[in-house]
């Protein structure tokens, strides 16, 4: 039953899953816990999450990521490890440098270096998606989505709980080097790894066919990179509803968390209560969901598990309400954090899903960069006000209009199914 997970192509996506899950947590709630502790107001963390805004407009150069050669770096490593290199030597430069910067004296220094973090994240998460799906064979597509999930997930443990734990001990300097250096798992096992088979010339859109001119040539790259993923896209029924949902889906359950970390602080909890209840059993919670929501999805279907998640994530809001009402209480602390991260488990599960029935192969690298781009605009836009929301409304309002938010993308799906009988609409 395990043996999928033996193969050596499976246990390269594990690490680079690490890899690529170790930025997020570092602009986000690690950031978050550093600004706090530094004094930094709820309003100005809040607007610190516009820092990941990279994430929600990848799609923009994932065309070139996909096909433009990087000189002696794709020479020697090949068009896909080439430029998992580059952008896993900028994620080194960018977090190393946060690391010696003052939140209190370099705000804006901090910020700009966040944005970088980002940069280089998002491009890597372009390239080792199609690096995925490229390296593996048919079969074992489902071995390796699984895989890097859980790498991913195993990444911002290290970058949660374990920045946390290193901060705790030493500080926040040294937590920020040590996340830098931890780059090296992810860029050892790119040097190490295969790289993928190029397709052929028939088989990569806009590159084949005879060119007359140096311009022609750039005008049939472009179409077959850059125009026809998005017009093939577009061709879809409804595709402006499905882009509105996959922007607004995890809304709440992102807004949840965009000040999980300062709340816990907030409510007296140390550091280290907080790594070890929200992370370390937060990651074990959010693996049984994912689990659990695999299963739903091939008993129930891809909308009906959409649906059931929806209202999950939106009722684990509710428990965040109740814990800044109880205040600091481990036992309750650690029933929010079960509840929120296997709901939140089982919607990713869900929602994965739902994102890749969407992608056409032929251009599986610019879609899904599309649609993650989607989802995480909602997330570095939306979530960026949740500061203001707090000073405003005190943390019950807030994870009371958190829970709120969950509702207009369950409607757009209740619209979808309504007006379209398959609102997962084959590509066209």
């Amino acid at each position: 039953m395990f043996r999928p997970y033996l193969d050596g192509r499976i246990l390269a996506i594990l690490f680079l899953g690490f890899s690529s899950g170790l930025p997020l947590a570092l602009t986000f709630s690690t950031l978050t816990a550093w600004l706090s502790e530094s004094g930094i107001d709820k309003t100005s963390i809040g607007l610190f999450l516009l820092v990941g805004l990279p994430y929600s407009f990848k799609f923009l150069w994932s065309p070139l990521v996909d096909r433009m050669p990087l000189g002696a770096l794709t020479r020697l490593f090949g068009q896909r490890r080439g430029w998992a290199l580059l952008t896993q030597l900028g994620l080194v430069a960018s977090l190393a440098a946060m690391a010696v910067t003052d939140p209190q004296t370099q705000t804006l220094q901090l910020a700009a270096l966040a944005v970088a973090v980002a940069f280089c994240s998002a491009s890597q998460d372009i390239v080792l998606d199609a690096y995925r799906v490229e390296i593996l064979d048919e079969n074992q597509q489902g071995a390796g989505a699984a895989t890097i999930v859980l790498g991913y997930r195993l990444g911002m443990l290290a970058a949660g709980a374990g920045a946390l734990y290193v901060a705790t001990f030493f500080d926040w300097h040294i937590a920020y080097l040590s996340m830098a250096a931890l780059m090296v798992v992810g860029m050892t096992t790119v040097l190490l790894a295969p790289e993928p088979a190029p397709p052929p010339p028939a088989a990569a859109p806009g590159l084949g066919g005879p060119a007359r001119s140096r311009l022609e040539r750039l005008a049939l790259w472009f179409r077959g990179a850059v125009v026809e993923p998005f017009s093939q896209f577009a061709r879809r029924p409804a595709w402006l509803s499905i882009l509105l949902f996959v922007a607004l889906y995890k809304l709440g359950d992102v807004m949840a968390g965009a000040l999980a970390t300062p709340f816990y602080l907030e409510m007296g909890f140390s550091k280290i209560e907080i790594a070890n209840v929200t992370k370390a059993m937060g990651l074990i919670a959010t693996i049984g969901g994912g689990l659990v929501g695999g299963l739903m999805v091939g008993r129930l279907g891809i909308v009906r598990s959409l649906l059931v998640c929806g209202f999950l994530q939106m009722a684990s809001n509710l428990c965040f309400a109740w814990l800044s009402q109880v205040g600091y209480d481990i036992g309750a602390l650690s029933v929010v954090i079960t509840v929120e991260n296997v709901s939140g488990g089982m919607g990713t599960a869900a929602f994965v899903a739902y994102l890749s029935s969407l992608c056409n192969r032929g251009y599986t690298a610019t879609q899904y960069a599309l649609l993650t781009s989607f989802a995480a605009l909602a997330r570095d836009t939306l979530a960026a006000s949740s500061g203001w929301f707090v000073e405003a409304f005190g943390w019950f309002g807030y994870y009371l209009f958190t829970s709120a938010t969950a509702l207009p993308a369950l409607l757009l799906l209740f619209y979808m199914t309504r007006t379209h009988r398959d609102p997962v609409p084959a590509p066209a």
